[in-house]
């Protein structure tokens, strides 16, 4: 599990922009995560991917895609930036209402994350993360198991719940509720790497 930082003090995003370093660090509810260490590559090509795929369905369409790192500010009600203490780095965001975007990344909920485990965050991406999501209410979560070649879906349900996870193997054609007119290759997301 990635290393929990300053455990006792909690923190907020005023303090995170000023913070400097060679690591790559996320703030869930005040608490410092370090992002460490760097992904594999079998993570960064499957990244890399699915990214290319939703980028080019998107172009000349309103919804916007960015991968880590891209900061994603997920205050409380009317919280000022610099008093939120969620700010997160997805693997993937999908944003289409532009008038949560700024300089600085997203303001509020993406309407789609996708999350790609890895050793050190497999724990917060489906526990931690889980929750925080459906608080802030992103529609579609995405969390891909890179080792098992597995994809679990969250869709918020007509109550704001994610209810029962959708668990698919690494295989064929999936369309996101979020673009139900994309068309994501699976196999073309999964492929094994090639040496």
């Amino acid at each position: 599990m990635a290393e929990i930082l300053q455990k006792p003090d909690l923190h907020t995003y005023g303090e995170y922009l000023t913070w400097t370093g060679e690591h790559r660090l996320e703030l869930i509810e005040g608490v410092v995560y370090d992002m460490s260490p760097a992904p594999s590559r079998r993570h960064q090509e499957i990244c890399g991917e699915l990214f290319r795929q939703i980028a080019n369905f998107l172009t000349e369409k309103e919804c916007r895609v960015y991968a880590a790192p891209f900061d994603v500010r997920l205050p409380l009600s009317e919280e000022q930036d610099e008093d939120t203490t969620t700010v997160v780095q997805p693997g993937i965001s999908v944003v289409c209402d532009s008038a949560k975007l700024d300089d600085r990344g997203c303001r509020g909920a993406p309407d789609w994350v996708v999350e790609i485990t890895s050793p050190a965050t497999a724990s917060r991406d489906q526990i931690q993360k889980v929750a925080l999501y459906e608080t802030h209410g992103v529609q579609e979560y995405w969390i891909i198991h890179p080792i098992d070649n597995l994809l679990t879906i969250r869709r918020l349900d007509e109550k704001g719940r994610y209810g029962i996870p959708e668990i698919l193997e690494g295989r064929g054609e999936i369309r996101p509720a979020t673009l139900p007119e994309l068309g994501v290759d699976l196999d073309a997301v999964f492929k094994v790497s090639r040496t």
